[in-house]
């Protein structure tokens, strides 16, 4: 994965040279945009691979360059929102946003999620269902199979959808709201309760590995270790 193009839309030229610097690292094209009439133009023109976008931007803002941007076109967009609101992360969602972070965040979450993101764009594209391999768990999305040290372990469906999004963001620290998104949808208005009792079902389930476990990230989340 690497030479794919991504458009950086933020007022703050800080963020958009940190962004460049992390994502330039990682092999990939950064482009950039400080208002949302430029991003408009573009993300219609130059057709990038996928979009940072903050939510607050002169000229348009975030929200109407995703409304824009979806009535056109299926380019994933991560959502950046100042604010930690539930308000913003859901309309943001619900304008068809693929993801979202809160600022200030980790840069390398970003590329971790960008890589995320990409590749279920790249499976879905190619039809690529081959099994993927963290340590001693080998699982298979075609046939919702999980293989642990060996051996062939049942879950559910959640459980199997979660323990794919740990796998595709492996090394990184998800918050229960962003598993809440991720494996529910942003329509799904559960507590972050429902996590935490899933995530202690697929320990169990993944008990067996020696090399592979859910680590908690105490007042944060969990990440998905080797």
């Amino acid at each position: 994965m690497a030479g794919e193009r991504i458009l950086v839309v933020d007022d703050e030229a800080n963020i958009i040279d940190l962004v460049k610097l992390y994502l330039e690292r990682e092999g990939f094209k950064v482009e950039s945009a400080s208002d949302g009439v430029i991003a408009c133009e573009k993300i219609h023109t130059n057709e990038p691979d996928l979009v940072v976008l903050d939510i607050m931007l002169p000229g348009m803002d975030g929200f109407e360059v995703c409304r824009q941007t979806r009535a056109k076109s299926e380019v994933p967009i991560i959502m950046l929102t100042a604010r930690d609101e539930d308000f913003d992360k859901i309309v943001g969602l619900e304008l068809g946003a693929d993801d979202y972070m809160t600022k200030p965040f980790n840069p390398r979450e970003l590329v971790a999620r960008v890589k995320a993101i990409l590749r279920r764009v790249d499976r879905v594209e190619r039809n690529d269902d081959r099994p993927l391999q963290a340590g001693d768990i080998k699982i298979d999305p075609a046939r919702r199979e999980v293989i642990v040290a060996g051996e062939p372990v049942a879950l559910r469906a959640k459980e199997f959808d979660l323990l794919m999004t740990f796998f595709e963001h492996r090394g990184f620290v998800l918050t229960r709201e962003q598993l809440l998104n991720l494996v529910w949808g942003f329509d799904f208005y559960g507590q972050t309760r429902t996590v935490d009792v899933h995530v202690a079902h697929v320990r169990k389930r993944i008990a067996g590995s020696q090399s592979v476990r859910i680590e908690t990230v105490t007042g944060v989340g969990y990440k998905l270790v080797e």
